[in-house]
């Protein structure tokens, strides 16, 4: 199995190889091969930025931020955020500590996709998720990845504001719902705030994860659980999340 010094360096996250890296815990045993979804943030973007520009630091901060969210199984293995400051919040809900939100949401997308929407209206229902089931379904859905791009900064550290995209192909079926090839996508900002070292303490997003949900849930219903395993097959080791 591969380790940390195995991997070659990713050209738009950090903290992924290296001495620094090599007691790492990750969550499928070894570094994450992000190839498949730089290739398609690579084909899909809509905004290159300048080398060593401030747009293309804090797009590499955020990608590798959200790498370790995902596969960093260790919380003393984070080092984009101060673990004892840092927290999270979406949509203007209370702010959750690292911890709080290992406890209720489990990590993943879990926390991503809260929504007060009622219960009998979800077309997707996070609440009865989990991470690893989360991670599955969006990998599956997903299987070149979902790419992510920052399109404007509006001011720099210590706090960051910028506006994103997110993007990815459904490829494959979603919470039983056959694939449709189309492009899905949302738009969102969101605000980093870092202390002196450059870690970040706050993390706050704000977009409508019923933008993505909606994508999801075109494709006609399958009617059985073998064809959404039979089309559900393309990422088994769920690397490849962007």
């Amino acid at each position: 199995m591969a380790n940390s010094t195995d991997v070659e360096e990713d050209k738009y996250r950090y903290l992924l190889k290296g001495e620094e890296e090599k007691n790492t815990k990750w969550k499928f045993g070894a570094p994450p091969n992000y190839d498949v979804v730089n290739k398609l943030f690579e084909q899909g973007r809509t905004k290159i930025w300048p080398p060593e520009s401030l747009g293309e630091k804090v797009q590499n901060l955020v990608k590798t931020w959200e790498m370790e969210m995902f596969h960093k199984t260790d919380l003393n293995d984070y080092k984009t955020v101060d673990l004892k400051n840092y927290t999270f919040s979406l949509n203007g809900r209370k702010p959750i500590t690292l911890e709080e939100k290992r406890k209720r949401f489990g990590g993943g997308y879990i926390p991503l996709l809260q929504t007060s929407m009622p219960k009998e209206l979800r077309g997707y229902d996070p609440d009865k998720e989990t991470a690893d089931s989360s991670h599955r379904a969006f990998t599956t859905t997903f299987p070149r990845g979902f790419a992510l791009e920052v399109l404007h900064v509006y001011s720099g550290p210590p706090v960051i504001v910028y506006k994103f995209r997110h993007w990815g192909y459904m490829e494959g079926p979603f919470n039983g719902h056959a694939p449709t090839g189309d492009l899905v996508e949302f738009y969102g900002m969101a605000i980093f705030e870092t202390d002196e070292s450059m870690k970040v303490v706050k993390v706050e997003f704000f977009y409508d994860p019923g933008e993505l949900i909606g994508g999801l849930l075109k494709g006609p219903k399958l009617e059985s659980s073998s064809q959404v395993e039979g089309l559900g097959s393309a990422c088994p080791i769920l690397r490849n999340t962007g």
